[in-house]
């Protein structure tokens, strides 16, 4: 094939495997994932996204569309396809007066922080800077400001998408309002969001973090207490507890981030230190664009990784003592068992109607992940059973899941486990309108009727 990025009149740039930059283009947030697209268009216009699509079903080849990189399941690497490339299509503008960003669809989350953050004004966005807003808005978009402002998908004023008919199309309440309520968390099913237009609010740039660390020994009295001041928290803190592996043996971590005034969230600390007598405590005042980076990792592409999820709408004491086992007989069976974590939900996320948007589990109350990440090759199964089990330790007490953290190998079980079956039905006959010939399937996919 002679096919050139002049021929296609691309603003941006085109990469087969012989060119430089190639194989930087095809990493993924997980060193498992080695797939060799045919062609990577790297597009730098919304005229560029169309053109690829065409090209796609002209070639007939399979699409992936990468924004942040960061789904670990690797879907926007096809093998022998044509992976879209929207990295370069990251502006940020933000109205102070209007309290919106324009934020195209390439763009990470740590972009959209720092154009927001000096006005005050932030959206909610992640819990890491260097992931794609795109991934992580389609599917729901968790993140420290969600129990004050709701998912990121519910401060989506409007979405600008290029269907499988190479058409731009505009998605808001009013325009095209079935396709704007399946963008509010039916991922990247429908075609290739290019803009986003945010709603910002008024949160300042200080936050309070606060962590106690408790031998896993010890610990469920702790997390029953936690749990239950969970229910009675202000909307301004996100309670989150982890178990994770030390060379003195599992410590259980406890603890909330507080977006806000620290003042106020120092009120809470008296009644985390009431739950028992931590190995350690830490709390912190990050600026809020701080706490936004504070999980990043370097060289995160460089780790192999695997996950397993839940949503919880309770966590009795059952589920407390599974959840410190993390899929093990004993809590001290060895270093390799994966890290697992609790984020509460709850707030302005319940306060939304869950037949409002395709995102679903509004009355979640945890979410659970358990994760592991290695380099060895030879350490893939082992860690990818561990990280099975410790999900599967979880199941009894699981009540959906969120979608952006499937795993590539749950296939449509997965996508019941993500919506009901009401919502899931309807999302198919979206699929049947904007992308009937499945053309977008390499996602968490919505299968449309006759595909």
């Amino acid at each position: 094939m002679t096919t050139t990025a002049t021929s296609l009149r691309l603003a941006g740039r085109l990469l087969t495997p012989d060119d430089p930059g190639y194989d930087a283009a095809r990493g993924v947030w997980n060193a498992m994932i080695d797939r060799r697209p045919h062609m990577i268009v790297r597009a730098a216009s919304v005229t560029d996204v169309v053109t690829a699509v065409r090209l796609a079903q002209e070639l007939d080849l399979e699409i992936g569309v990468r924004c942040g990189g960061h789904n670990v399941a690797g879907l926007a690497v096809p093998p022998n396809g044509l992976m879209i490339d929207l990295t370069a299509l990251n502006a940020v503008r933000v109205d102070p007066i209007r309290r919106r960003a324009r934020v195209q669809g390439g763009a990470l989350l740590g972009a959209l922080d720092r154009a927001s953050q000096p006005y005050g004004l932030a959206t909610t966005a992640g819990n890491v800077s260097h992931t794609g807003v795109g991934g992580l808005t389609l599917g729901g978009g968790m993140g420290w400001l969600a129990r004050q402002h709701g998912l990121a998908c519910d401060n989506v004023v409007s979405y600008t998408m290029v269907t499988a008919d190479g058409e731009v199309v505009t998605a808001t309440r009013n325009e095209n309002p079935d396709l704007y309520w399946g963008l509010r968390g039916g991922g990247g099913n429908f075609g290739i969001v290019t803009d986003f237009d945010f709603q910002l609010h008024h949160t300042g740039t200080q936050t309070l973090v606060a962590e106690f660390d408790f031998r896993a020994e010890d610990a469920v009295p702790v997390l029953e207490g936690w749990r239950d001041l969970n229910a009675v928290a202000p909307r301004q803190a996100t309670f989150t507890a982890d178990v994770h592996s030390t060379p003195r043996g599992p410590i259980a971590t406890v603890g909330f981030v507080w977006v806000g005034d620290p003042a106020r969230g120092h009120l809470l600390l008296p009644a985390m230190r009431a739950l028992g007598r931590p190995v350690a405590e830490r709390v912190t005042t990050p600026s809020y664009l701080e706490l936004q980076q504070r999980d990043d990792t370097t060289g995160g592409h460089a780790y192999r990784r695997y996950s397993s999820a839940h949503y919880l709408r309770q966590f009795p004491t059952a589920a407390i003592e599974a959840f410190l086992l993390r899929g093990a007989a004993d809590l001290h069976a060895g270093s390799q068992l994966p890290g697992v974590g609790l984020q509460a939900h709850g707030g302005a996320i319940a306060d939304v109607a869950d037949a409002d948007a395709a995102f679903s589990h509004r009355g979640t109350t945890f979410e659970y992940g358990a994760g592991s990440r290695w380099t060895e090759p030879s350490e893939d199964d082992e860690r990818m059973a561990a990280a099975r089990s410790a999900g599967a330790a979880l199941d009894p007490y699981a009540h959906g899941v969120y979608v952006n953290s499937l795993a590539a190998d749950e296939g449509q079980r997965g996508l019941r486990r993500a919506y009901p079956a009401a919502k899931l039905a309807r999302l198919t006959a979206l699929k049947n309108v904007w992308d009937r010939q499945n053309i977008f399937h390499l996602n968490h996919n919505i299968r449309p009727t006759h595909a």
